[in-house]
């Protein structure tokens, strides 16, 4: 179904702008299974894709850093981190860094204290001019929730309503099963229309956009699930599953693995002499 300032049907099926939001899982939160990480390179549709994380949403900790590189480093792509928190120390403009990528990768946290920060950097409107070029958004939780109209944070404890960045027009609720304390809260936005209808995404489970558009949900779990959230009409909410597409090799490609020695010798032979911001 169109509306009036839709796109042409042409223009729609070969939108360049792409986002994984994803309801948890992924390097962070410890995933074995690396398919979700995987999809964010190949979402680029390059060989050797720049890829950033920006861990702002948990204050730039160390530890998130560090799973990062673990498991990027190994993998055909060019990656680095951003960190807004000590950018004096890192000497790195961030529209230019971030304008520069393939893909940025946003993580976990508080989604109301991220955004607080990008806004302050003008983060924000970098964002949306990334995503009109064609650079690949993606994140898990805060990092998910942020490219949508809302979602529901527990960054003050109770769930509430936070507002993102609203690249698409879905609301969008995470770990629906880890952290079930969230869907109520979600229903009853949604029920009362203070929420967009969206969706509810486990953890290992995610959304791929192609523009403002769902095309598909993706899961390195076999058991994650997606939901359909949106009101009855009556005062209620109707849920519905959606069709979710299980990753290829999902419990493989870890780092260090036989099946990344190809690329890791080209990443190798790409990194020499270059410098970590180039």
């Amino acid at each position: 179904m169109t509306g009036p300032g839709d796109p042409p049907a042409a223009a729609r099926a070969w939108d360049s702008r792409r986002i994984l939001a994803m309801g948890g899982g992924g390097f962070t939160m410890g995933e074995r299974a690396s398919g979700l990480d995987r999809l964010v390179l190949e979402l680029t549709g390059r060989p050797v894709p720049r890829i950033c994380f920006l861990p702002t949403a948990s204050g730039d900790p160390r530890e998130q850093i560090t799973r990062f590189h673990e498991r990027f480093d190994t993998w055909p792509c060019q990656p680095s981190t951003l960190s807004l928190f000590h950018l004096g120390r890192d000497r790195v403009d961030p529209a230019t860094h971030l304008l520069a990528q393939d893909a940025i990768y946003v993580g976990g946290g508080s989604m109301r204290n991220m955004l607080a920060i990008w806004r302050e950097h003008a983060i924000d409107a970098v964002m949306r001019t990334a995503w009109e070029r064609g650079i690949v958004l993606a994140g898990l939780s805060a990092g998910a929730m942020c490219w949508c109209e809302a979602g529901v944070s527990m960054s003050g404890g109770a769930p509430e309503v936070v507002r993102g960045l609203g690249l698409l027009p879905d609301s969008l609720s995470v770990h629906r099963s880890s952290e079930p304390e969230r869907l109520p809260a979600y229903a009853e936005a949604v029920a009362t229309g203070a929420l967009a209808p969206g969706y509810a995404v486990d953890d290992g489970a995610a959304l791929v956009y192609h523009g403002p558009r769902l095309a598909r949900c993706v899961r390195s779990s076999p058991t994650a699930a997606v939901e359909r959230i949106e009101a009855d009409g009556e005062g209620g909410i109707r849920r519905t599953p959606q069709p979710v597409h299980l990753l290829g090799g999902a419990g493989a490609g870890r780092p260090g693995s036989a099946d990344d020695s190809d690329g890791v010798a080209e990443l190798r032979a790409l990194r020499a002499g270059r410098h970590r911001w180039d």
